[in-house]
């Protein structure tokens, strides 16, 4: 099934204002998961709103929250969400932040106590289409081995930067800190098929194949990817009070309690630091210097990070986006959830 990107904000909107949240609030969620599957990040888009749906209603999300902003320096503030939409709660926070770095040249906001946000590399865009560089991080239930270990300790804690040139290329960089995403663990499964033995470990910590005996995924790298992961944690955990590394809620097991998931957006005007357009300008020479490179043997082309979701844009744009046709039979039902989700385990199983 193939939607345009309004028909698919739409029917998402209208499912989250029937599950109990507001039009502001709905309109703030489907925005940010209509842009994770316009740019082909199908993980953070449609797929997840019957979740979302079944969390509001049982509470695990507070419908009409009271946020609350708190500046507690020049260039520092918190933003707590109240177990509200993450999502708009992170998208608050984020214009929060280009306001203070207008003004003071770089910002630091920690959103606190809020439900699972999305694609990071909404909110990173936010400021580099404000002509700053974005920087947001945050953390997710614990799903992965440290470096060495055996049992699961930390999240996929994504990490995401975005920067502007002087045309319409934005870089936008969106990465989970681990090898691969416990999506494609799933489809491997859904396929009956193997998996490469770097993503993920059975429960002796023993690199696995069989993407039936997956017990948790490993860091990116190894030790590199267990230390960033770590970083993640302690700067949108530890530094903002909330539940750190093992005991970051799950996103599953119980819908009806919010998460106090944490969040950290750093926001830098380089207009404090250089001359605006000069550091632009360069931008863009750093791009076109990187697409005249040679391609290695077996690649077309090299591209900059966030250019393969901006082609996908263009061609949804002209085709419509993909989606599943069981979302988008969801989405047009009458039904707000299904009772899918509720008690499951950190797999979702």
């Amino acid at each position: 099934m193939r939607l345009s990107k309004e028909k698919l904000f739409d029917l998402m909107k209208q499912k989250l204002v029937k599950a109990g949240l507001n039009e502001e609030a709905a309109s703030d969620v489907s925005d940010v998961l209509t842009f994770a599957d316009h740019r082909g990040i199908h993980s953070h888009g449609a797929v997840r709103v019957e979740y979302y749906a079944e969390r509001i209603a049982k509470g695990g999300i507070t419908a009409h929250p009271n946020y609350s902003f708190k500046q507690t320096g020049p260039a520092t503030a918190t933003f707590d969400g109240d177990n509200g939409p993450g999502h708009q709660a992170a998208k608050q926070a984020m214009e929060r932040a280009i306001e203070m770095a207008r003004e003071n040249g770089v910002a630091v906001v920690g959103v606190k106590n809020i439900s699972h946000s999305g694609a990071l590399g909404y909110f990173v865009e936010m400021a580099a289409k404000e002509d700053m560089v974005g920087l947001s991080m945050c953390q997710s239930d614990p799903m992965v081995v440290p470096f060495g270990g055996t049992e699961p300790y930390f999240g996929t804690n994504p990490i995401a930067f975005s920067a502007p040139s002087n045309d319409d290329r934005i870089i936008t960089f969106d990465m989970a800190t681990t090898v691969q995403a416990w999506g494609k663990v799933l489809d491997a499964r859904s396929k009956n098929e193997s998996i490469p033995d770097t993503w993920a470990v059975n429960d002796k910590g023993e690199p696995t194949t069989n993407s039936r005996d997956v017990h948790a995924l490993v860091p990116v790298a190894g030790p590199k990817g267990y230390g960033l992961m770590m970083m993640v944690d302690i700067l949108s955990g530890s530094l903002l009070g909330v539940p750190h590394g093992i005991h970051v809620s799950s996103m599953y097991k119980d819908l009806t309690k919010g998460r106090d998931l944490g969040q950290l957006h750093i926001v830098i005007n380089p207009a404090y630091f250089t001359d605006l357009q000069q550091f632009k300008e360069q931008i863009t020479t750093m791009l076109d210097e990187l697409k005249a490179q040679p391609a290695a043997e077996g690649f077309g082309e090299i591209y900059y990070p966030g250019e393969r979701g901006k082609l996908r844009s263009e061609k949804y744009d002209e085709l419509g986006i993909e989606i599943v046709d069981d979302i988008y039979n969801y989405l047009i039902s009458d039904d707000v959830h299904f009772d899918k989700y509720h008690g499951k385990n950190r797999f979702a199983e």
